[in-house]
């Protein structure tokens, strides 16, 4: 799965052109070009990055970034702030509110690409890693293979996209919605109990034998990598 980019730009032109290029490079793009409308956004569901104009309609990127910034679970999201300001003063000013990144307009996409990719690896390194590990469970992104203690693990499409998605996030608790949206997509309209069927499947498969369950459930909240699995199977 592609890093999830929200782009928040009012220049249709421009928003056409981070599209396109940003889904070439296998990100899953969301664009916005109200900043109100993305404050709304954000507060739903989270991406991995924000590219951020600074002048937008409803709500500026400065105010937006500064909003962010001071939420819990958007504190850490990488954000690149788009401007056409190009002043010492101004940089300093987008970067004192809390933007990663400050990019000028007219910019090079090839720039942009790299500056988003770079970002991506220091947030979130797993994003970005072909093999991904926890505990005795191992998944290969090349060569699409799981094994667990050496083991070969036969996944279906759907439970290896949750097992990939759950190794991204280890530890962290994501409730039926927020794996409905991560994994099957915002366009997929499919009941929340159709996780739970696949969070069973994938339990099976991953311990035929009765092994540790690297699997949480969390009552009324949902599911997590087990943080404590990891050190009792290592």
């Amino acid at each position: 799965m592609g890093a999830r980019i929200l782009v928040v730009e009012d220049e249709e032109a421009l928003t056409t052109l981070l599209r396109y290029n940003l889904e070439a490079e296998g990100y899953e793009v969301e664009t916005v070009v109200r900043g109100d409308e993305a404050d709304t956004r954000l507060k739903e569901r989270v991406p991995d990055l924000v590219v951020l104009d600074w002048m937008l309609p409803g709500l500026s990127g400065i105010e937006l970034c500064r909003r962010l910034r001071a939420r819990s679970d958007t504190r850490q999201l990488p954000i690149i702030m788009l401007t056409a300001r190009g002043e010492e003063s101004e940089r300093v000013r987008g970067l004192a509110t809390g933007a990663d990144d400050y990019v000028v307009k007219p910019f090079s996409v090839p720039e942009l690409l790299a500056r988003v990719k770079s970002l991506l690896r220091r947030a979130s390194p797993a994003r970005l890693a072909s093999v991904l590990s926890f505990g005795d469970i191992e998944l290969d992104r090349d060569r699409h293979r799981v094994v667990r203690s050496g083991r070969p693990i036969d996944l279906g499409p759907t439970e290896y996209r949750l097992l990939e998605f759950f190794l991204e996030h280890p530890g962290r608790v994501f409730s039926r919605e927020q794996l409905l949206d991560s994994v099957w997509g915002r366009d997929v309209y499919i009941d929340e109990r159709t996780v739970d069927v696949h969070i069973g499947r994938l339990r099976k498969l991953l311990n035929p034998d009765g092994e540790l369950d690297p699997i949480r459930t969390v009552r009324g909240a949902g599911y997590a990598l087990d943080e404590q699995f990891a050190s009792r199977t290592e």
